[in-house]
């Protein structure tokens, strides 16, 4: 089977497993790389090492990527944490997600807690 374009659940696969590669990365600001990211600059970096190339800010992610309808692991989902969307992270299934947090740095969250539920916008995905 050599040659095939990998499933597209191979590459939610590959894409999760990269992307708790930098669980504890510390927050920084327009950060891109292993050094510092910020929630862009992670998601950014982790589809880019999957192969998948997709905008650098929070909002042309939001207007590029195709609308789900119903959430799955690999989707992207968006949070309004001051301008919308604002905030954006790697939907892992089971109500959590991973992202890069201000105070938290590279880290998985509940999109069930209060802070989260209540700012969640929805999800869009690249697959």
């Amino acid at each position: 089977t050599s040659g095939q374009i990998s499933s597209p659940a191979a590459t939610v696969d590959a894409l999760i497993a990269e992307a708790k590669k930098y669980i504890g990365v510390p927050y920084v600001w327009g950060g891109s790389t292993p050094a510092g990211f910020d929630c862009s600059g992670y998601l950014n970096y982790v589809f880019n090492h999957v192969g998948l190339s997709i905008p650098r800010t929070v909002a042309a992610i939001w207007s590029e990527a195709k609308t789900v309808s119903s959430l799955k692991e690999g989707d992207i989902v968006f949070f309004n944490t001051g301008s919308s969307p604002s905030h954006a992270g790697i939907y892992l299934g089971n109500n959590q997600f991973i992202h890069a947090g201000t105070s938290t740095g590279v880290t998985i969250s509940d999109m069930g807690s209060s802070y989260w539920k209540s700012r969640y916008m929805g999800a869009k995905t690249f697959f």
